[in-house]
């Protein structure tokens, strides 16, 4: 399902009407800074899981060679 020319033009008049022409900008650029927090908030997460998934990879490695050494001990 994707938007025709005549839908968008539809839209647009009905955001301007809405909003007034003063309050565009403003309200572009609040999405703007909205859209940016966002995306700083998404990278910050995903930082953070990659961070703990080798954080668990290097704990599951050290487990492993202490569970080795110990069972060659016995």
């Amino acid at each position: 399902m994707s938007l025709g020319i005549t839908e968008i033009v539809l839209i647009l008049v009905v955001v301007l009407v809405l909003f007034g022409g003063k309050k565009i900008p403003e309200l572009a650029r609040s999405l703007g800074r909205a859209k940016a927090e966002y995306k700083k908030a998404k990278e910050g997460i995903e930082k953070e899981i990659s961070d703990l998934k080798k954080e668990t990879d290097k704990l599951s490695g050290e487990e492993e060679k202490s569970c080795k050494q110990n069972s060659a001990d016995k």
